[in-house]
């Protein structure tokens, strides 16, 4: 293993279970490494214009985008390195037929196919050389093995059809609009083949060095990729009302609506209902409890989602205008929530082995006695021999022969209830001269029904000094899992909300005097449980799944919360006349430009160190493990701190105003292991800021004639 690594050496640094000595060295360096990958890409585009006659008009165009993204770059060899060959083509065309002045025809239709599968270049090779990816989990651990082979492949290619037809219709003071925008989506998804590889964690240094797995995951899919279809059909009509030559009136209606995704293969499997609602009586067996073959995601979806809009701008002054409206605007749930529910048993099956794990095993290696990856092999043969027999789940079972704890995603009760934002505005604008102009405007949003994901089959197992179990530790964490039968649940919900608030001015300066500019300033303020669609992080720290139950706790700034954002955009033409034709070429034609930025900081969480005393913790469980703030202390002190600030780096927090709920330095909980200590710190998501931000462009720009027409 440690062949693959190119340079161990480094600075010395303590990890858990070895400090530094008093020679100064350790069981661990760690060193700082700048490693960097090419893309390319190519785009041919081929356009069409032909006049069929007065009435009609057409255009067709073709379009080739093809490159190859670097994917991940890996600090350690790059035979971790992943890459993705993204090809797409396209075709799109439009016809535009008038059947008379006030009544014209928009139609467009396009189609497209692409893909984008993610991995190594050679990736048996890639698995010859190491066949896992080993992580640790406790504080300061070593870097992971591995990269992130056990995501890959994935992925998916996709074809795309659209339809896309408006008419026109002006009728007095009205000016009428009805239309259709149809998309047809079908995606073969790569996903599916995530964690074939398997994925080993240990704890500590003792774990490690023992060649011990605290966990060992591996998924077993029927196949590699599935095909899914979806359809989204949009009908609406609109009506821009010219009440006066000074107020005008716009209302509107949209109808979507969005398909069940489908499988055509029928390889859905899901639970009956949420995971609170079915019974969780263990002597049920797993047919029992889940259903199969099934073609579609949801147990049923909304058939329509209407979504009302309106809008009025008021002309009260020559120069000065006032805007409002308000609208409901459906969200359409990502592609990604096939790679959940689609990942079911026993299509699709996941798990774990190692000391944390449900189904045996304790060595890291693969080819090892009693290796943890081997557990979940023979785990899957079991599963896989006795589902449709009905066999019992093995905590249950009176034989050798039983099936071992699963992994499964389960959605919501009954309907699903579709995603959707209310935004509303309130503006004015006022031009001053010909060459200037102020706007000021109020924005408001709230996003309703946003899915998140909460891991409900957690447990923890941590132990008192007397050895026994520590109930009410780590709470709301239970110390047996709800459902034995299970492994790992995710609990797909459509109950996250969020909302925003923004006051944004703008001042433009047009062309005058040879000066042109821009300067926009925003206040806003953006409050959510969850961010970025509760599937895809904002940024590295950002926090996807609440703890069970506590959803509302997750509630403050998003991700994403910038409360002051200031930009501005100049150019300013020298005023510099120089007749003589020799100093001409030098002096005129200067130009100055240029571009500024500020934003306050974007917020983020501090975390405690997760749970790892003697290999026990949160056993399937996820959510924040927030820190706990020291009263009185300040939060953030910008001098290094000997011993925690890296060099060149600036220090922004001041590590003893927070405190972890686990001591770093021995897994266990800060004042001992019993219900008092052992609970998840006060701070909240996202209460800290980091700092400003501030650019700066600035451009000098000179303009050469090569004739009286060119220059």
């Amino acid at each position: 293993m440690f062949t693959l690594y190119g340079n161990a050496g480094g600075t010395p640094t303590t990890i858990l279970g070895c400090p530094l000595g008093a020679a100064g060295d350790g069981c661990a360096n760690r060193q700082s490494a700048s490693h960097s990958s090419d893309d390319h890409e190519q785009v041919q585009t081929v356009r069409i214009d032909y006049n069929i006659n007065q009435k009609d008009t057409t255009w067709f165009r073709f379009q080739a985008d093809t490159g190859v993204q670097a994917a991940y770059t890996d600090p350690i060899n790059s035979l971790f390195d992943a890459v993705s060959p993204q090809p797409l083509y396209s075709f799109a065309a439009g016809h535009t037929h008038v059947f008379s002045q006030n009544l014209v025809n928009y139609f467009n239709p396009a189609f497209s196919w692409y893909e984008s599968l993610f991995g190594p270049s050679n990736f048996q090779k890639t698995l010859a050389a190491f066949p896992i990816v080993l992580q640790g989990t406790g504080a300061n651990a070593f870097t992971p093995i591995g990269g992130l082979d056990n995501t890959w492949v994935q992925g998916r290619r996709a074809s795309r059809f659209f339809i896309n037809d408006n008419l026109a219709w002006s009728r007095g003071a009205h000016e009428l609009r009805f239309g259709t925008n149809t998309r047809i989506l079908r995606l073969n998804d790569y996903d599916f083949g995530t964690g074939i590889v398997p994925t080993v964690t240990y704890a500590n240094l003792q774990q490690f060095i023992n060649g011990v797995a605290n966990t060992a995951s591996k998924n077993f899919p029927s196949s590699v990729n599935e095909p899914f279809n979806f359809l989204n059909l949009d009908l609406y009509a609109q009506d821009t009302w010219k009440v006066t030559p000074t107020l005008t009136w716009t209302f509107g209606l949209r109808d979507t609506f969005n398909s069940n995704p489908l499988n055509p293969h029928e390889q859905i499997a899901r639970l009956r209902g949420s995971f609170s609602s079915i019974s969780h009586y263990v002597s049920q067996p797993l047919n029992a409890t889940i259903q199969t073959h099934l073609g579609n995601l949801f147990s049923s979806t909304p058939l329509a989602i209407l979504q009302p809009r309106t809008a009025i701008a008021w002309q009260f002054e020559p120069k000065s205008v006032l805007r409002t409206g308000f609208g409901i605007f459906s969200d359409i749930l990502p592609g990604t929530v096939a790679d959940l529910v689609g990942t079911n048993p026993p299509y699709d099956k996941t798990f774990q082995g190692g000391v944390l794990g449900t189904v045996g095993g304790t060595a890291i290696a693969p080819a090892a006695t009693n290796s943890a990856v081997n557990a979940t092999i023979a785990a899957n043969q079991a599963f896989t021999a006795g589902f449709p027999q009905g066999q019992l789940s093995c905590p249950q079972a009176h034989s050798v022969s039983c099936l071992p704890p699963v992994a499964i995603t389960a959605i919501p009760d009954g309907k699903l209830h579709a995603p959707y934002f209310m935004e509303w505005s309130l503006g004015i604008e006022h031009q001053f001269g010909t060459t200037g102009s102020l706007q000021a405007r109020y924005v408001g949003t709230r996003a309703v029904n946003q899915p998140y994901l909460t891991q409900v089959n957690g447990y923890q197992t941590v132990k008192t000094a007397s050895g026994t179990p520590c109930k009410g530790c780590f709470a709301p964490f239970p110390t047996q899992p709800t459902d034995p039968r299970f492994g790992a649940v995710t609990q797909f919900s459509t109950g996250a909300n969020s909302h925003y608030n923004g006051l944004q001015l703008t001042a433009m300066k047009r062309l005058g005097h040879g000066l042109q500019g821009q300067v926009n300033y925003t206040w806003s303020r953006c409050m959510d449980t969850v961010s970025n669609g509760g599937f895809l992080q904002f940024s590295a720290g950002g926090i996807l799944s609440p703890l069970p139950g506590e959803l509302a706790r997750d509630y403050g700034p998003c991700d994403y919360d910038i409360r002051h954002n200031l930009n501005a955009q100049y150019v300013y033409q020298l005023p510099i006349r120089v007749r003589n034709h020799l100093l001409a070429h030098a002096l005129n034609g200067w130009q100055i430009s240029g571009t500024m930025f500020w934003h306050s900081g974007i917020p983020f969480s501090v975390l405690s160190t997760p749970y790892s005393a003697n290999g026990e913790g949160i056993v399937q469980g996820s959510g924040p493990q927030f820190a706990s703030v020291v009263p009185g202390v300040p939060l953030y002190q910008h001098h290094s701190v000997p011993g925690v600030t890296q060099p060149g780096t600036i220090q922004w927090l001041n590590p003893d105003a927070f405190v972890s709920t686990v001591d770093p330095s021995t897994g266990q909980c800060t004042g001992g292991d019993d219900p008092q200590h052992c609970q998840f710190g006060n701070l909240g998501r996202n209460g800290l800021r980091g700092p400003d931000f501030v650019w700066n462009d600035f451009y000098l720009t000179k303009w050469l004639p090569v004739s009286e027409s060119y220059r």
